[in-house]
């Protein structure tokens, strides 16, 4: 079982950053593939970047350059860095886990909100 806690999410300005937080327990974030999603009012879930255990990142490709997915193995804990904020970007953030050998995500958290403004 792996818990998933965000945090970070707020309220900023169109060109602003924020850095999300993932802190994760019952599994080491170095040994499982962790993930970020956004979904925004009326419109599904979106995959936004992932964390591997190898610790090679991946991103959506409409969200690369301006978004970084980063791990603090000691603090247990995946970030998600956001640089270039747009009114697009507002959306309630969710990290999930994926176990090994697994292919789809088994542990999500709760989400965390952030909203641009204009």
């Amino acid at each position: 079982q792996v818990q998933l806690v965000e945090s970070g999410g707020g309220l900023v300005q169109a060109g602003g950053s924020l850095r999300l937080s993932c802190a994760a327990s019952g599994r080491t974030v170095s040994t499982i593939t962790m993930g970020w999603f956004r979904q925004a009012p009326g419109k599904e879930r979106e995959f936004v970047g992932r964390i591997a255990w190898t610790g090679i990142s991946s991103y959506a490709d409409s969200l690369k350059g301006r978004f970084t997915i980063s791990r603090n193995n000691a603090k247990n804990t995946v970030y998600l860095q956001m640089n270039s904020l747009n009114v697009e970007d507002t959306a309630v953030y969710t990290c999930a886990a994926m176990a090994a050998g697994a292919t789809q995500y088994m542990y999500w958290g709760r989400g965390t909100q952030v909203t641009v403004s204009s």
